[in-house]
């Protein structure tokens, strides 16, 4: 059953009873249809009630609607009725769109309904992938290990009590759970959520990040090794309450596994308590250990056996030197030497980052601040200032567009450029600005042609930037394999070519970005 909400000038809404799709697939539908003419914004959701209040609060909803949890909604913003009936037409055909399996021919297979369904289906599977609306998750994921699965909680939004209680489950039955909020994971070469396609190989990664798991083993791939397993935590799991539970499984799965030779540990700000007590596990796992925690303070691992590595590089250099039984090189460099880029206007001096992946922009913040004054952010991390007004910049500012104010009633930015692109231009019209930083995120889930939706911005923001105050410059780097869909090498090429100045890895952007602002510094 469909039900129809009457529609404002600008805004339609649609809602689809008793129909589920998962949150990337509505990701990418919300990003498909807000490319189509005449339309500003587009959603589809869930209705729970958190995601409906996020909608509300993006102005897409005003009055109160009759739809639950199990009921699909999309919600449209135009410039006029005609615009927002043809996207509708099109949004739900593509809600049922059959598979291309079945529009093949043969004989229809009815969908799984439920957890012991897809076992019965699939007798072999060890691990279930939990992506429903995060009210929703434990109950699901807690059915899954009672059934002796493994689980990955793509869902977010879970109280931080039920993601205790889903692992010390977990861990009493010799079970792993890797989330709540975990989008990225590689379990024996399979990439799964936001993933990269990467080489194996003897390099275990654990990771309480994101795109700090992805960062990592994609430049151990570019480095010439693989990885044996990649095992997302969710962001939580470092926090003092859950006590690092499916870190310190997994370093124990890896430590016993006889396919990984070294294993690189990954996290945003952890929790130092939990942090001491991970690393003084992994001093007793008999391998080498690279550890990565942004904003812990690591003088103090003096185990034979482990190495602290600053950022995400060093750490994917120090684990291809152990696998090939070289002694690693840390580099403990703070930014780039002064750095002289083009004819900048002695006005412009401040950067202004833009990240899709919010472990860079925790990781640029720490670097930047150590080396900056004024150093503004929305995810504030060593000296850093925390950013009052996340919708405005002021002096050095580094934004993570995937924080949740940035993505109400928005798929996330390694989806859809669309906020980013509007930021740059902004960005580029403050004739204070010496460099925009930016990330791009390529691997599945994440946008199918980046380059072809940023570049003409960049074209755009540089000539808005010249009229005002003369050019400014961009830089940036591409996180992504040769292997991915998206074409590596291509992505690396347009960006060159509009411009932009690339670096091999974020830490390299930073310090190349921080280089030039300390250079317009001392002009």
């Amino acid at each position: 059953m469909i039900t129809e909400i009457a529609s404002e000038p600008c805004v339609s809404t649609r809602i689809f009873h008793n129909l589920y799709r998962d949150s990337v697939s509505l990701m990418q539908l919300s990003a498909r249809i807000a490319e189509l003419p005449g339309l500003s914004q587009a959603c589809a959701i869930m209705a729970s009630e958190n995601n409906l209040a996020l909608l509300r609060s993006a102005g897409f909803l005003k009055d109160a609607i009759e739809a639950g949890p199990n009921d699909l909604l999309i919600s449209l913003l135009g410039s006029n009725s005609a615009a927002l009936e043809a996207a509708m037409i099109e949004a739900e055909a593509a809600l049922h769109a059959k598979p291309l399996l079945e529009q093949g021919g043969g004989p229809r297979r009815e969908p799984p309904r439920s957890i012991e369904m897809g076992l019965e289906t699939m007798p072999g599977a060890d691990i279930a992938l939990i992506s429903t609306p995060g009210a929703y998750a434990a109950a699901e994921a807690m059915k899954a290990l009672r059934l002796g699965l493994n689980v990955m909680v793509f869902s977010d939004n879970v109280a931080l009590e039920e993601e205790i209680a889903l692992k010390i489950f977990a861990r009493d039955n010799d079970l792993l759970v890797m989330g709540p909020d975990c989008g990225t994971a590689i379990l024996n070469g399979i990439p799964i959520g936001f993933a990269n396609v990467v080489r194996r190989g003897e390099i275990g990664v654990v990771a309480a990040s994101g795109t700090g798991l992805q960062q990592v083993t994609c430049l151990i791939d570019r480095y010439g090794k693989g990885i044996s397993q990649g095992i997302g935590t969710g962001g939580h799991d470092l926090h003092e309450r859950v006590g690092g539970i499916s870190m310190l499984q997994a370093l124990s799965a890896l430590a016993a596994d006889p396919a990984t030779r070294v294993i690189v540990l990954i996290s945003k700000p952890p929790s130092r308590e939990v942090a001491e007590r991970v690393i003084e596990a992994a001093s007793r796992v008999g391998k080498p250990v690279v550890i990565n925690f942004l904003g812990a303070d690591l003088i103090n691992v003096a185990f034979p056996n482990l190495y602290a590595a600053k950022t995400l590089e060093d750490a994917a250099n120090a684990a291809v030197a152990l696998a090939e039984r070289r002694q690693p090189r840390i580099d403990t460099s703070d930014i780039s030497p002064e750095v002289k880029s083009g004819n900048l206007s002695p006005k412009r001096c401040f950067i202004r980052a833009l990240y899709s992946g919010g472990t860079f922009c925790y990781e640029a913040t720490a670097l930047l601040g150590e080396a900056l004054t004024s150093v503004y952010s929305n995810t504030p991390v060593g000296t850093a200032i925390s950013l009052d007004d996340v919708w405005k910049s002021r002096a050095h500012t580094l934004v993570d567009l995937g924080d949740d104010v940035f993505t109400r009633g928005r798929p996330h930015p390694m989806i859809d450029h669309r906020l980013r692109n509007e930021r740059i231009l902004a960005e580029a019209e403050d004739p204070s600005v010496a460099v925009i930083l930016f990330d791009i995120v390529l691997g599945y889930g994440s946008h199918p042609d980046p380059a072809a939706e940023i570049v003409p911005v960049l074209k755009e923001a540089q000539a808005r930037a010249t009229r005002i105050n003369g050019p400014l410059v961009f830089v940036g780097f591409v996180c992504g394999t040769e292997s991915d869909p998206q074409n590596l090498a291509r992505q690396e090429r347009l960006l060159t070519e509009a411009g932009v100045i690339l670096a091999a890895s974020n830490a390299q952007a930073v310090r190349l970005a921080g280089g030039i602002a300390a250079g317009a510094e001392k002009r």
